[in-house]
């Protein structure tokens, strides 16, 4: 197998995320994150019309009522509509809204459910979801260095923080609602991008052992090489699932599948540019990666 040289655009790569990452933080500092319901407070109504409902109309005609920010997604079918009334609404804001709707069209308009979720709590799930990936962090970062090495779990973290970072910093951009589910998502692009670092960790960690006279940036390469197949194969049909999702699974799960999406992009590229490039950067040898001996046993004996 011809050994790709991914290393050879490693400082490329380094600039490239450096300025995603400035670009993030930056649109943190000046646009922030577009909170959703979840996290600011506010009431969640969903209704059912007899017939076909006309988002646009209802969007215009709610506008024109008073309830400035509602937003409205189809939920399921085109019959079921799902509101979301920022804060300032009281829990009795269910009924007063179906009394609205029902004098907008002759067809009957039914309420299935309201949801009433306080600022207070919204401040809550806001601060424990931060929480949430932090802890996440941390464990990642002790079970790297108890089954690799400290150099291997500083490396997969920082790769880590960076898919978080630009994850984020593309809802930021975009201003898309990041709510509980987004959330999940983030967390979920944690795992992804954490499995594929470990793949690739494995591959460079039985490299440095079985290969002699070559060097770090070379036993990279090949590792990386080695399983290019096996990550690419994995990407390409994780992200037909969530191409899927995105286009056909409705308004609800659009932010959950496109924070899939982007995760898994910039996943898949950290595993490779980032997650080894950074190793290389701290500088890690044979020497790290040497099985520990009994007295009077030579190390070169152990090795394939």
């Amino acid at each position: 197998m011809k050994t790709m040289n991914f290393m050879g655009w490693r400082k490329l790569a380094l600039a490239f995320s450096m300025l995603l990452l400035l670009v993030s933080i930056g649109s943190f500092f000046v646009r922030q994150l577009n909170w959703g319901l979840d996290f600011t407070g506010g009431t969640l109504v969903e209704v059912h019309y007899s017939e076909s409902a006309d988002l646009n109309n209802i969007r215009s005609y709610l506008e024109s009522e008073g309830y400035a920010g509602a937003v409205v997604v189809a939920f399921g079918t085109d019959r079921d509509v799902l509101i979301r009334l920022p804060q300032g609404y009281t829990e009795t804001a269910g009924q007063a809204l179906l009394e609205t709707l029902q004098e907008q069209v002759e067809s009957t308009v039914e309420l299935r459910r309201v949801e009433f979720v306080g600022p207070q709590v919204g401040d809550e799930l806001r601060e424990q979801g931060g929480l949430a990936m932090l802890l996440a962090l941390g464990l990642i970062m002790l079970y790297i260095a108890f089954r690799f090495q400290f150099k291997f779990a500083l490396s997969a973290v920082i790769a880590l923080i960076h898919d978080v970072i630009i994850t984020l910093g593309f809802f930021s951009i975009t201003g898309m609602e990041f709510d509980l589910t987004v959330l999940a998502a983030v967390l979920a692009v944690i795992g992804y991008s954490l499995n594929d670092t470990i793949v690739v960790y494995d591959r460079i960690r039985e490299n440095f052992r079985k290969l002699r006279g070559v060097t770090p940036l070379d036993i990279v390469n090949i590792s990386l090489t080695e399983t290019l197949g096996r990550t690419t194969i994995t990407s390409l049909t994780t992200v037909m699932v969530l191409v899927a999702l995105a286009i056909f699974g409705g308004d609800m799960i659009l932010g959950f599948a496109v924070a899939l999406l982007v995760g898994i992009g910039v996943g898949t590229y950290s595993s490779i540019y980032m997650a080894s490039n950074i190793l290389l950067l701290l500088g890690v040898s044979k020497e790290d990666l040497m099985i520990p001996v009994r007295e009077g046993v030579n190390q070169d004996d152990l090795m394939p």
